[in-house]
C-alpha cells in the first residue's frame, strides 16, 4: 500500500511539473516632443509656396507604446503551447491605437515543440520583419525609412498612397503562421497565409453588384528565410497581399512586396541594408490601355555606433515610383531621406532620445516628415493638382524627435 501511494504521489508531482505554465504582463510607454515641418512649391510660379508646421506631443519614437500579456504552458515531451495577447496605446491620450480592436499589434495562440512553432491569429508578416529588423530606426518615429513610410500610409491621398492602402502591410489577422525550429544551424525561416474572410459566390453572376471588391481582399500568403551566425543577419522575404476585387469589372488587384535584406556587426559600428521591391498589379479580365500598374523600388542603408551606454544611429533612405500606367506620362515620383539619432540608456529598461530627419521630395513624391501614430502629424502635404502641368507639389520634410522610453 506504501508502494502504490508513493507510486501515485510521484506520478502526480511528474503531471504537475509537465503542465506548468507561467503569464508575463509586459509593455513599452515612450512618449516625446516633435516637430515637424513641410513645404511645398509650384514650378510654374503660379501658386505661392506653402509650409506647414506642427509641435506635438507624439509618442512610439523609439519603440512603440504598448502593454500585453503573454503566456506558456509545459505540456511535455517538448511540447509548449503559448498565448500572446498585445495591445497599442498612445500613452499621449491614454487611448488605444485601435478603438475596434483591443490587442491590435499581436493576438495568437500557437503550439510548438522540435517540429517549430504553429500560430494563428494577428502577427507581424513575414514582408515586414525585414523592414523593422534591418532599418537602424525600427520603423517608427521621424527616422523611419522612406519605404515603410510609404507602405505604412504616410503621405497625401493625392499621392501614390491611396493606390497602395494595404491593411496587411505590417500586421495581417485572420492567420496561420509556420516558424522553424531552433537549432537548424542559423537557419530560421516562417510562412504565414491570411483569410480574407470573404464569402464567395457561384456561379460569379450572382455576386451582388454592392458592395464591391468583396470576395477576394484581404488575403496574405507570404514566407521569409534566412541565416544568422554571430556577427552576421541576412534575411528575404515576398509576399502577396489581394488588395482589390470587383467582379464586375473582372478585377483583381495584388500588391506584391519583396526584399533582402542584412546586418553586420563590426564590434565598433553595425551596418545595415536592405533592398525592397514593391508591385501594385492589376490583373483584368479586359486589361484597359493604362493599367493602373505601379512600380516601386526602394533601399536604406545605414549604422548604429556605440558610444559608452549611448547609440548613435544613422541612415539614408530612396524610394523611387513608376506610375507611368496610372497616369501616362507621369515622371517618376522620388523620394531620398536622412535621419540621425542617439540613444542614451539610463537603465536596462530605461532611455532617452533625439533624432532628427530630412526629406527630399521629388516630382511630387509627398512624404511628410513622420508616419502616424507614432508621429501623430496632423496635416499632409498639399497634393500635387496636376501631374506634369504645374500645381503645388512637395518639396521637403524635416522632422525632430526629443523622448523617453521606459519598459517594464
Amino acid at each position: 500500500m506504501k508502494k502504490t501511494l508513493t507510486t501515485l504521489a510521484a506520478l502526480a508531482a511528474a503531471s504537475a511539473a509537465s503542465a506548468q505554465s507561467s503569464v508575463t504582463m509586459f509593455g513599452v510607454i515612450d512618449a516625446g516632443v516633435s516637430y515637424y515641418q513641410t513645404s511645398s512649391k509650384d514650378p510654374s510660379g503660379v501658386q505661392p509656396n506653402v509650409r506647414q508646421s506642427q509641435w506635438a506631443m507624439s509618442t512610439g519614437n523609439l519603440m512603440g507604446s504598448r502593454f500585453g500579456f503573454r503566456g506558456t504552458e509545459d505540456l511535455g515531451g517538448g511540447l509548449a503551447a503559448g498565448f500572446w495577447l498585445e495591445a497599442g496605446i498612445a500613452n499621449d491620450t491614454g487611448a488605444t491605437l485601435s478603438p475596434v480592436a483591443m490587442f491590435n499589434r499581436r493576438s495568437t495562440v500557437s503550439l510548438s515543440g522540435r517540429f517549430g512553432e504553429l500560430r494563428l491569429g494577428r502577427d507581424y508578416t513575414p514582408t515586414f520583419w525585414n523592414d523593422t529588423i534591418f532599418d537602424p530606426f525600427g520603423t517608427v518615429g521621424v527616422g523611419a525609412s522612406a519605404i515603410s513610410m510609404l507602405l505604412g500610409g504616410s503621405g497625401s491621398a493625392g499621392t501614390i498612397n491611396a493606390l497602395l492602402a494595404n491593411p496587411n502591410y505590417v500586421r495581417a489577422g485572420n492567420a496561420v503562421s509556420y516558424f522553424l525550429p531552433a537549432g537548424l544551424g542559423g537557419f530560421y525561416g516562417q510562412v504565414m497565409y491570411a483569410f480574407g474572410e470573404n464569402t464567395k459566390y457561384d456561379p460569379g453572376t450572382s455576386t451582388p453588384a454592392t458592395p464591391l471588391n468583396t470576395a477576394r481582399t484581404g488575403r496574405y500568403a507570404g514566407g521569409r528565410v534566412g541565416y544568422a551566425n554571430g556577427a552576421v543577419d541576412v534575411a528575404a522575404a515576398y509576399g502577396s497581399s489581394t488588395v482589390g476585387d470587383n467582379y464586375y469589372q473582372g478585377l483583381t488587384r495584388y500588391l506584391n512586396t519583396g526584399n533582402v535584406a542584412g546586418s553586420y556587426d563590426f564590434g565598433p559600428v553595425k551596418l545595415f541594408g536592405e533592398y525592397s521591391d514593391v508591385q501594385l498589379k492589376n490583373d483584368y479580365v479586359n486589361a484597359p490601355a493604362v493599367s493602373g500598374d505601379v512600380k516601386i523600388k526602394g533601399y536604406v542603408l545605414g549604422a548604429s555606433v556605440p558610444v559608452g551606454v549611448g547609440l548613435i544611429r544613422a541612415a539614408y533612405s530612396h524610394l523611387q515610383a513608376d506610375i507611368d500606367q496610372v497616369v501616362a506620362g507621369a515622371p517618376e515620383l522620388k523620394a531620398d531621406k536622412f535621419a540621425l539619432g542617439y540613444v542614451h540608456n539610463l537603465s536596462k529598461r530605461t532611455a532617452l532620445y533625439a533624432t532628427a530627419a530630412y526629406t527630399k521630395n521629388k516630382n511630387g513624391a509627398a512624404l511628410p516628415p513622420a508616419l502616424p501614430p507614432n508621429g501623430s502629424v496632423g496635416y499632409t502635404n498639399p497634393t500635387l493638382a496636376n501631374l506634369g502641368q504645374g500645381g503645388l507639389r512637395a518639396d521637403t520634410g524635416t522632422g525632430y524627435d526629443f523622448g523617453i522610453r521606459h519598459s517594464f
